[in-house]
């Protein structure tokens, strides 16, 4: 799920982006209303975290704009808290107003609660719970399940577990991992995608008498069951 964040709060802006990464969101930042309104209108993202106060284009204004060409889930920030304020926002367009301080985890919640929002109804041929042999994903629950027991999995070993699982069977290579699981591309000279197969390894294969994840020496990785 992509995030565009506006937040002119450089601290705040670095917590949330790597507290979101860790999540699972691909989260994208700028620090101005004027870059904001861009990239909001110019790209396709699931939310938009929106601060209130921002250099060049406030966010109301930023809001105005951006709903008059889309349709974005839109959470605003601001530590604005008067009963009018949140009025004023949820007024312009806003789908949620969140008051700063806030906690995290009820950003995390209601992020996913404004997405579930935003899509009612899962399109046709998506499916949400994914299956190999002993091994279950459920999308909804983020939970891995293989013979029973649970996987501990991780926000990005679940991504890259869904992307196998979807395209069970064939051979990946790391760039299209890299691509699809982070948003990135890859550079040959980084072993990341090799280190995170490892560890997604050792907790999906190591445990049980029969591997799933494969090395195709030259080309990538395979999900399959050679049973």
């Amino acid at each position: 799920m992509r995030v565009l964040l506006v937040e002119d709060e450089a601290k705040l802006a670095a917590y949330l982006h790597k507290g979101l990464s860790e999540e699972g969101f691909v989260v994208d930042v700028v620090h101005n209303g004027i870059d904001g309104l861009h990239l909001a209108t110019e790209c396709d993202y699931d939310v938009l975290l929106l601060d209130r106060m921002l250099p060049g284009l406030d966010g109301l204004s930023l809001l105005a704009a951006l709903r008059k060409v889309k349709t974005t889930p839109v959470m605003m920030l601001s530590a604005r808290q008067h009963t009018d304020d949140r009025v004023e926002g949820l007024r312009a367009g806003a789908d949620d107003y969140l008051v700063k301080p806030f906690a995290f985890s009820e950003l995390v919640a209601r992020l996913h609660a404004l997405l579930r929002r935003a899509r009612p109804a899962q399109a046709p041929g998506v499916e949400t719970l994914l299956r190999l042999a002993d091994l279950e994903l459920d999308l909804l629950k983020r939970r891995a399940v293989r013979a029973g027991q649970r996987l501990d999995l991780t926000a990005k070993e679940l991504q890259l577990l869904e992307l196998l699982l979807r395209r069970q069977g064939e051979v990946l290579s790391r760039t299209e991992i890299a691509e699809r699981v982070w948003d990135m591309n890859f550079d040959s000279g980084t072993n990341v995608i090799d280190v995170a197969v490892r560890r997604l390894r050792h907790k999906l294969d190591a445990p049980f008498e029969r591997p799933m994840l494969h090395t195709v020496r030259g080309f990538g990785y395979v999900l399959e069951d050679r049973g």
